[in-house]
């Protein structure tokens, strides 16, 4: 796909304001929109949008489906618009979060999500508002929910049995009973019809995800805003995709993974372990990557363009004895990316794709990206501002390149220029004509000036806010993912600004 030079902000949802403790997509999200259009933005960016698990810290790459929407982002507002529920259904007990006594919405925090919290409190009201729609669905509902479902039923049957069985067997599907782990047909008719009510329930979630979903979506084409989707490489173990298609991957014949994802060391660093089971590529090409086709039709239904996460795992992924917890134990394995994206291009036409192909840059990489035209991710984070021509200084960025000013995993701005050593510093200073002084809109407006065709900031980097704000610290297991702004520092000067700069850069 060919990109024009343009430039986007990113914000995960969950970080968006709104009225029940995390971002949705009701209000919120269209304020963020209108804030977008006034900043003369193209892109709207995010992480993955499907379902988290407590379990793993609520990271959205870490998701019980590869192809479901997070039930926490549903807006309980729009609900009400539409008759699902009341105001009424919005208020808790006394006792329950009110401060004077009496009904009020609970008082969740502005600044941060409080998962927990949240968690009860939305899923209450999405089953209530599940309930109200089963029992007297208008003609038009009706008719929509059915043909949701028939247009998604090829994931969501298998998802919303999973999120049943789940709840039924209060754990991982690897320990359920072996003729459901095995997905025995006869157990999984009897237990779907004994689960019908709960199966129904998830499909309901889904259903109004969707359908606000879409409604968000045309809300920001409107205003001429694209959004950029997220595409992690590989999915959680715990999830509908691995037990509905045990198959594409890498598995013992205990449904075990027989090796995990991750990275080997490099120089500074102990490697990684991700524990997500690997793909059987051989297996995938057998079945022209039937799997992931419906993966990409799926997002892509979605989102005007996705990021490509840990590109490096289409040419080669590091493979880790699922026994062993040593990253270093694992090995190179060779992946079918050129195949994979040809058949890709083959069946799904021009490929909305950037990649993220930071940290393995080496030639097989390098091929692959540049056969299908993929532009690259460059961040200053990762630049040595005293060695002339460091391919993360902006005024290297390639024309087929995605400037970042910083990202979802790395510090925001002011906490990585607070890090620098003098030395760095004074460099910095000097290769993008900065003073220090307000060191992110100098940065903002050196990737802007860059040769990339696409530019990124953060929400944290225009409010120019330090290391508190960090969005997520990778290998690090709490505390992430849960950072908020509120909507009186979406600041019309700062949207003003960076539209300057946007113009200024013919970025439009």
């Amino acid at each position: 796909m060919r990109f024009d030079r343009s430039a986007g902000v990113f914000c995960h949802l969950t970080s968006l304001p709104g009225p029940h403790g995390i971002g949705d997509l009701g209000g919120g999200a269209r304020a963020f929109v209108e804030w977008l259009a006034d900043a003369e933005q193209s892109y709207w960016q995010f992480c993955p949008l499907g379902p988290t698990a407590s379990v793993h810290g609520d990271s959205p790459y870490q998701s019980y489906s590869a192809f479901a929407g997070n039930p926490l982002l549903v807006s309980l507002d729009r609900l009400v618009d539409d008759g699902y529920l009341e105001g009424a259904d919005l208020e808790v007990e006394a006792g329950s979060g009110s401060t004077d006594g009496g009904p009020a919405d609970p008082e969740f925090p502005d600044d941060y999500v409080d998962y927990g919290r949240v968690r009860e409190y939305k899923l209450d009201r999405l089953r209530t508002a599940a309930e109200r729609f089963n029992a007297d669905p208008s003609g038009d509902d009706r008719a929509a929910f059915d043909a949701f479902r028939e247009r998604a039923s090829g994931w969501l049957d298998d998802y919303a049995l999973f999120m049943a069985l789940r709840t039924r067997y209060d754990g991982a599907w690897t320990d359920w009973p072996e003729p459901i782990q095995r997905r025995d047909p006869d157990a999984l008719g009897s237990h779907r019809e004994e689960l019908s009510a709960t199966v129904r329930y998830h499909e309901f979630v889904q259903f109004v995800f969707d359908r606000q979903w879409r409604a968000l979506r045309d809300y920001a084409a409107d205003r001429g805003i694209d959004l950029v989707g997220d595409l992690p490489i590989y999915v959680a173990l715990d999830s509908a995709d691995v037990w509905a298609n045990p198959g594409v991957f890498d598995l013992t014949p205990h449904n075990e993974p027989a090796a995990v994802a991750g990275v080997p060391p490099n120089p500074g660093d102990d490697g990684q372990r991700w524990g997500n089971p690997v793909y059987d590529w051989d297996r995938l090409r057998s079945t022209g990557y039937a799997w992931w086709l419906d993966r990409l039709d799926r997002l892509l239904d979605l989102v005007d363009v996705a990021r490509i996460d840990h590109f490096k795992g289409f040419d080669e992924f590091w493979a880790i004895p699922a026994d062993a917890d040593d990253p270093a134990a694992g090995a190179w394995r060779d992946a079918p990316g050129h195949d994979f994206f040809g058949t890709v291009d083959a069946e799904l036409g021009e490929l909305p794709f950037v990649v993220e192909d930071l940290g393995f840059l080496d030639p097989g990489v390098v091929d692959l990206r540049d056969r299908f035209g993929f532009p690259s991710m460059r961040v200053p984070h990762y630049a040595d501002w005293c060695q002339q021509g460091d391919m993360y200084q902006p005024m290297h960025f390639p024309e087929a390149s995605v400037g970042y000013t910083s990202t979802h995993d790395t510090n925001t701005l002011v906490g990585y220029y607070g890090s620098l050593s003098e030395r760095q510093r004074d460099c910095l200073h000097y290769n993008i004509g900065a003073d220090g002084s307000e060191i992110q809109w100098s940065v903002i407006e050196a990737v802007w000036r860059s040769d990339a065709v696409l530019a990124f900031t953060t929400v944290q980097d225009v409010l120019g806010l330090g290391e508190g704000a960090r969005f997520n610290r990778p290998g690090t297991a709490t505390g992430n993912w849960t950072w908020r702004v509120s909507e009186a520092a979406l600041r019309e000067g700062d949207a003003k600004r960076l539209a300057r700069l946007t113009d200024e850069h013919v970025r439009n």
